[in-house]
């Protein structure tokens, strides 16, 4: 995008009702563009273009999309022209706080009827990932949760998810059931014949303990696949 230098007029010259920080005290939140609240987040422009116009050419650079724009490390954002590590740092820990805000809301509930409750408690945090993980979350008689781990982290296309380790983890915080959870950073949500052969190794682990494992979610960008709801598990 190229600025045209006898147009550019830094924000603090603009009109006191476009000025983002501004525009938000006075009419709210809801009423600032993506490009607005982002140029709020980096603070300051460059010697051509504003922070909004800066905002705006960042969000065209991951097609005005916050989920690719939350995919970026903090190096990725500094290969935008006028992101230096200042403005990068800010941008990773506002769009970071956003994931955890989402994450924390549903849990206020903390109880899992259903594939897609347990999705929306704890799919927000793999959703998005770049590698594998895999998750354990203990519930108690009533499907409350009692305490989610990560049991495992691995490469592009695969973990490792020790059923030792969750067992352990079940019988340490007393749960009566468990869920399992992984994502696939393909965003294909088919099981593989290792998925498969997993949750039936850990289904019968556990019943051999008196748990009940209530699902596998295998999570992607595009949504979640559950076992208990395709009849996988034994």
């Amino acid at each position: 995008m190229r600025i045209d230098e006898n147009t550019y007029r830094p924000i603090r010259e603009w009109n006191e009702s476009d000025r983002p920080r501004e525009k938000l005290c006075n009419l709210g939140r809801a009423h600032l563009s993506e490009a607005e609240l982002l140029a709020i987040i980096i603070g300051s422009g460059t010697r051509r273009e504003s922070a909004v116009e800066l905002a705006r050419r960042l969000l065209h650079s991951v097609n005005n999309n916050l989920v690719e724009l939350g995919k970026l490390n903090v190096s990725e954002l500094q290969r935008i022209p006028g992101i230096g590590p200042a403005k990068a740092i800010c941008i990773t820990a506002a769009l970071e706080l956003g994931r955890r805000r989402q994450e924390a809301a549903p849990l206020m509930r903390r109880k899992v009827t259903s594939s897609s409750d347990l999705y929306e408690l704890f799919g927000p945090r793999l959703s998005d990932l770049r590698h594998e993980e895999f998750w354990v979350v203990a519930l108690n008689q009533a499907n409350k949760v009692l305490e989610s781990r990560r049991i495992g982290s691995g490469g592009i296309s695969s973990t490792v998810a020790d059923i030792r380790m969750i067992l352990k983890f079940g019988l340490e915080t007393g749960a009566t059931s468990l869920a399992v959870l992984h994502n696939h950073p393909s965003g294909n949500l088919n099981p593989s014949e290792q998925d498969i052969r997993l949750t039936r190794s850990i289904s019968e682990a556990a019943r051999l303990i008196e748990i009940r494992l209530i699902d596998h979610l295998i999570v992607s960008e595009s949504g979640y696949h559950s076992f208990a709801d395709s009849g996988q598990l034994t």
